[in-house]
């Protein structure tokens, strides 16, 4: 008999009382995301961000009601748009469950709607949602949203069985670039000329806590491997010891394209050696984030032991590109 027995039946006495717990905290299934069309401008010396989004949606019953998820964000507007009409909606928080209701006048048709809201929020200390990563340097804008912590920078359909795609674009300062789950495919000036907006390929369809953004002057080492982009990157003190990691994530992908008999999925692989962060490592989609310490060594003086731990967790994360990420059985359809 399993030495787990006695909590396993402690547990299996709580779940009556835990279910409805549980229930309350999920979003309805009456409402599917299907693209997010997403803007977010981060000032990192006033650790605050603002935003503004476009979700895609499909009702599958007329409603008066919208629910989302959204922690510690002040949101400015919301409009819902259906069947040509546009409706101001009222916001109400719910903030025990991590949700906002969007409430309109008018019945909203079944069908396709799109919600548009303006939000803002603060950048936030802990390792979780957008927050700041420091150096004795200088701060940076980072995320980090397994497996809840998406609804900390957007509102939205944050649990990972609502899969959609995204647009992303963002707003920097003029000497610092974003890397995020997509290519950059514009960078144009902003309207303050000390600032530039950067705008993403469209991302595959994907869960929220996939989603991926980081702000900072990044300096980055690069190669192709099957016509595949890869580059690990860092704070440019460090970028000198990420030649090890390019090594083994060139290694990596030639050999996953082997053994799953599908090539590597997403078009370009970037990893990004992060100060501080909550895990070894993140395997955002396209763009897989770690703790410094697990992705940046020093080849001079490490050890077999600490070469083989590194290795580990890069080839880890990057086998989930495939197991985790391409899958999309559990999608809402």
């Amino acid at each position: 008999r399993s030495t787990l027995f006695p909590y396993t039946t402690l547990f299996r006495s709580l779940l009556p009382a835990l279910s409805p717990l549980a229930a309350a905290q999920r979003l309805p299934t009456t409402v599917i995301p299907s693209h997010y069309k997403l803007w977010i401008d981060p000032v990192i010396q006033k650790q605050q961000f603002s935003g503004e989004e476009t979700i895609d949606v499909q009702l599958a019953q007329a409603s008066y009601e919208i629910v989302l998820n959204s922690l510690n964000l002040e949101i400015g507007s919301a409009e819902v748009i259906a069947g040509g009409k546009t409706q101001q909606a009222e916001v109400t928080y719910d903030q025990p469950d991590e949700m906002i209701r969007l409430k309109v006048t008018e019945p909203i048709s079944a069908g396709p709607a799109s919600l548009h809201l303006k939000f803002s929020g603060k950048l936030t200390a802990g390792l979780r949602g957008l927050y700041l990563s420091k150096t004795a340097r200088r701060s940076y804008a980072v995320t980090q949203f397994e497996g809840t912590y998406a609804r900390m920078m957007f509102p939205g359909f944050d649990e990972p069985g609502f899969k959609a795609t995204f647009d992303l674009t963002v707003v920097a300062d003029k000497g610092d670039t974003v890397i995020s789950n997509g290519r950059i495919i514009h960078d144009v000036p902003a309207a303050d000329p000390a600032r530039h907006t950067l705008t993403f390929s469209t991302s595959p369809k994907m869960s929220t806590y996939l989603v991926a953004l980081a702000v900072g002057d990044w300096q980055c080492l690069e190669r192709k491997v099957d016509a595949v982009p890869i580059r690990v990157c860092a704070v440019p003190e460090s970028k000198d010891k990420a030649k090890f990691a390019l090594d083994v994530a060139t290694h990596s992908v030639q050999f996953y394209n082997q053994w799953y008999g599908i090539k590597y999925p997403f078009g370009k692989l970037d990893m990004l050696a992060i100060p501080d962060y909550e895990w070894g490592g993140m395997e955002n989609t396209a763009s897989i984030f770690y703790r410094d310490t697990s992705l940046l060594l020093d080849e001079a003086t490490a050890s077999v032991f600490s070469r083989r731990a590194h290795a580990t967790v890069i080839a880890h994360e990057i086998a989930h590109q495939w197991f985790g990420d391409l899958e999309i059985g559990r999608a809402h359809v």
